[in-house]
């Protein structure tokens, strides 16, 4: 038995879909999986079982993009199964050339509000007559060993402007939080402008016990340090969902997006910042409005409240 599994391209949803390949895998036990992605997501399903081999879709870069995807789609070899993750034109359009005896292509069942994890594994479901649970997020990697109790901050958020909660503010909830923690901060490498904000506040106050990690990681880096952390405090974002796998305790800042659809998932650790303005949640990159208050109105006070909650919490499990 020979699977094909096209991944979402973004870090996050590729991480909610894992429960989803989960029960592909549950449901075929034997089966060599094809796992088909983008550079970065293909990284959520290394040291998976049963995965021999990972493609990357590189079909933006080429000029004629659809013309190339119809010599890829066919230069995949010949598989049983093959299921698409991703809802874009092009890889329904890819689909049709894939070389499989049963392809399936993920929709959505239902207009309601429900998370993404429900979504990808409805689709699972639906595809192969199923009527699994979705499980855990699963990451197969080792947990990075901090030494002391870690505190891992994420600025950024690939996805636009509006979903980035403000540089200052994450510096307060460091610089109040630095005698307990050590300090990691994370970023990609166009968030390393927003990272050294950071850091300037933190120096500029004699904090130096922390590490600006932001454009100096690994995707497998990346994962294994956020594993390891005792706290994370990060904005709604792939690395937000990569917490959640290692139940890492978590509050998450909400602003322009839905967190009832892409919340962390399963993670028992978790606290939620969000303002409920009228206008959020929009989904918008860039905040219509020009305001941006749904990010604005959130503090520092906010999150330092919500960690004594979220210590509250774990002190009583």
């Amino acid at each position: 038995m020979k699977i094909l599994i096209e991944i979402p391209n973004w870090l996050g949803d590729a991480v909610m879909s894992s429960p989803a390949v989960q029960n592909i895998i549950k449901a075929y036990p034997n089966a060599q999986i094809t796992i088909l992605g983008s550079f970065i997501s293909n990284f959520v399903f290394k040291n998976y079982p049963n995965v021999e081999k990972f493609i990357i879709n590189d079909s933006k870069n080429h000029k004629f993009r659809f013309l190339y995807l119809i010599k890829f789609a066919r230069n995949l070899g010949k598989f049983d199964l093959a299921f698409s993750f991703r809802r874009s034109f092009s890889s329904k359009f890819m689909m049709k050339f894939v070389s499989s005896k049963k392809k399936f292509c993920y929709k959505r069942y239902t207009k309601d509000e429900i998370h993404l994890v429900i979504r990808y594994n409805d689709f699972i479901n639906r595809s192969l007559n199923l009527s699994t649970l979705p499980g855990d997020l699963k990451l197969c990697y080792k947990k990075h060993d901090f030494k002391k109790k870690t505190l891992g901050i994420n600025p950024g958020a690939t996805y636009g402007s509006a979903k980035r909660w403000y540089p200052g503010e994450f510096a307060k909830v460091a610089l109040s939080l630095s005698k307990e923690f050590d300090i990691v901060i994370f970023g990609g490498k166009n968030e390393i402008e927003i990272a050294n904000d950071i850091e300037n506040i933190l120096v500029q106050n004699r904090v130096l016990n922390y590490q600006n990690l932001a454009g100096l990681t690994s995707v497998d880096e990346l994962i294994e340090k956020i594993a390891g952390l005792s706290l994370f405090i990060t904005n709604d974002s792939g690395p937000m969902h990569i917490a959640a796998a290692f139940k890492v305790p978590t509050i998450a800042i909400f602003g322009p997006t839905k967190f009832s659809e892409t919340s962390q998932w399963n993670n028992p650790h978790s606290k939620i910042i969000t303002k409920n303005l009228e206008c959020s949640p929009c989904m918008k990159r860039v905040c219509p409005l020009e305001h941006h208050n749904c990010m604005k109105n959130i503090k520092a006070q906010d999150v330092l409240e919500e960690f004594k909650n979220l210590k509250k919490d774990m002190d009583e499990r």
